[in-house]
């Protein structure tokens, strides 16, 4: 009996051998199935995972080019108020050179009157530097017939002269200067006092005068006049502090100290 039930027990082992060896078998298309649903389930996570790296990725460009895209549109809008703001100030530009072409019109027979009134004015007045003040008149003169030179350069010339003559009446002035005295042309000292008193006196001092405006001559002076014109000198030259001076000044034709 023994013997019998050892044959059985390995006749059932290999059947059971037989029958692991068939289910192995029919499993092995399952598991080659299911090794391929994990390579193919593998292979699509990456496609996943770079649609979304590149999904990300355009994302991020994608607002990056809505924020250059908002800073353009806002640099746009000052842009086009910056156009307006110059085309305003180019139609005021415009108008500003259209009245400028109409005053350059008025001005210029104005300056000229200008002019002429000075030449009668340095004509009429007191007789001092007399060829620097007609070099300077006819220096304006000249200047007006430049056509290179603007009307406002021309104008501030002008107006410059008319402030150099208004200066005159309100300073103190000693030049030298040639008078014609008894037939000899002499070297002598000129005393400026304002337009007040112009004084002549010669080198030596023996010969002295001063402008009558009245009666438009010179009208000589005695000794008693001359340390009060060489102070007076001293004083217009810096040579001596500012002093009470005591000058021959004609006022309604009279002669007076």
């Amino acid at each position: 009996m023994k013997p019998s039930f050892a044959y059985a027990l390995v006749f059932a082992g290999m059947l059971a051998s037989s029958n692991a060896m068939a289910q192995d078998q029919a499993l092995e298309p399952v598991v080659d199935a299911a090794n391929e649903i994990n390579q193919s389930a593998r292979s699509s996570q990456l496609t996943v995972d770079k649609i979304a790296d590149s999904t990300q990725e355009r994302m991020q460009q994608y607002k990056q080019i809505n924020r250059q895209i908002e800073g353009l549109e806002v640099y746009v809008q000052q842009l086009e108020r910056q156009l307006q703001s110059q085309q305003v100030e180019q139609n005021e530009l415009s108008a500003s050179i259209d009245e400028v072409s109409v005053v350059e019109r008025q001005i210029t027979p104005l300056m000229l009157r200008m002019i002429n009134s000075l030449d009668t004015f340095i004509t009429l007045d007191v007789p001092f530097l007399n060829e620097e003040r007609q070099s300077r008149l006819a220096s304006l003169e000249e200047l007006m017939d430049r056509a290179d030179v603007d009307v406002s350069e021309k104008f501030r010339r002008v107006m410059e002269a008319y402030q150099i003559e208004a200066e005159y009446g309100r300073t103190i002035e000693a030049y030298n200067g040639e008078m014609e005295l008894a037939g000899q042309t002499q070297e002598v000292e000129f005393l400026r006092v304002g337009r007040t008193a112009l004084i002549y006196k010669t080198r030596n001092g023996d010969s002295m005068g001063v402008w009558n405006q009245q009666q438009r001559e010179w009208q000589p002076l005695d000794a008693s006049y001359k340390n009060g014109i060489q102070e007076a000198l001293r004083v217009a030259r810096k040579q001596l502090a500012p002093d009470l001076l005591m000058l021959p000044i004609f006022a309604n034709a009279q002669a007076g100290e």
